[in-house]
């Protein structure tokens, strides 16, 4: 009977310790699980204006940096103007069109490069080098050929956007599986077949990816491309600004950048996931 009792009791202490080795990370976890993603964005905003507020007091950086309400009026004063809302449809539709070519542009050569050695082995080294010049260097050969205006505002995006969105979409064909290639050549499949069934869902996060990274692209190399003779645009403006040293608005518009580049970050990550919800993601 002890015997049987002993037992009955080493077995319950080690139920318990299972469950205490099963429950402790959860717990440590758990007060992060139950906040939630909208809310981590409010902190993460009242933690942004509190810096915010701080840079504007200190005085080596109250004039880079005005107060939130001095930027908050400089709307109403760019909205007098009659500039605001003509600026950011401007650099939108250089950014979009300029994104759509270079996006257009990049998905055939980039499986090109990966598919046949030889062009990969001509065109790689230009990408490689084109890459690594700022677009703002370019401009002067770009507004030279094309003239000024919005035309070489979208060359100098396609550019800038094409370079970044070829490497990734090619390094992603070049890591599919090549087992899944060999497999689909054995039951007679043809390039073409290869190319549908295979490669692009393999290679698909990689767009997905190639996409996010090239819309960000698009907005940082904004100033550049609008330093072509362009007669509106944020980038445009902010060097106005810049030069009659209008601190508030010129962040105005720089703010305005960064929430169009969240905007489109978002509306990727949504796509992603109506896409790619087959991939596993770590949280």
């Amino acid at each position: 009977m002890k015997r049987v009792v002993k037992i009955v009791i080493n077995q319950t202490l080690k139920t318990k310790n299972k469950s205490n080795v099963k429950k402790t990370p959860m717990t440590k976890s758990n007060w992060v699980e139950k906040i939630p993603s909208n809310l981590w964005v409010l902190i993460s905003l009242v933690v942004a204006i509190f810096i915010w507020t701080i840079l504007s007091i200190i005085p080596n950086t109250s004039r880079s940096f005005p107060n939130i309400f001095y930027v908050s009026e400089s709307v109403v004063t760019m909205m007098q103007r009659g500039v605001f809302w003509s600026d950011i449809a401007s650099s939108l539709i250089s950014v979009l069109v300029g994104f759509l070519i270079g996006f257009v542009i990049s998905l055939p050569v980039a499986v090109l490069m990966a598919w046949y050695r030889p062009i990969r082995f001509i065109i790689e080294p230009w990408i490689q080098f084109v890459r690594n010049i700022p677009p703002l260097a370019y401009v002067p050969l770009v507004v030279i050929s094309a003239g000024v205006g919005r035309t070489p505002q979208i060359i100098v995006i396609t550019i800038a956007t094409f370079l970044t969105m070829s490497i990734t979409i090619y390094q992603g064909v070049r890591n599919i599986d090549p087992t899944l290639i060999k497999a689909a050549r054995v039951l007679g499949a043809k390039d073409k077949d290869i190319f549908l069934k295979v490669i692009a869902p393999a290679s698909l996060p990689f767009i997905m990816t190639a996409i996010r990274l090239g819309t960000a692209i698009g907005l940082t190399s904004l100033i550049a491309a609008e330093s072509t003779g362009a007669s509106a645009g944020l980038g445009m403006r902010i060097r106005a600004l810049n030069n009659t040293f209008e601190a508030s608005p010129m962040l105005l518009y720089i703010i305005v950048i960064g929430v169009i580049g969240l905007i489109f970050e978002r509306l990727v990550k949504l796509l992603e996931r109506r896409l790619t919800g087959w991939q596993e993601k770590r949280e």
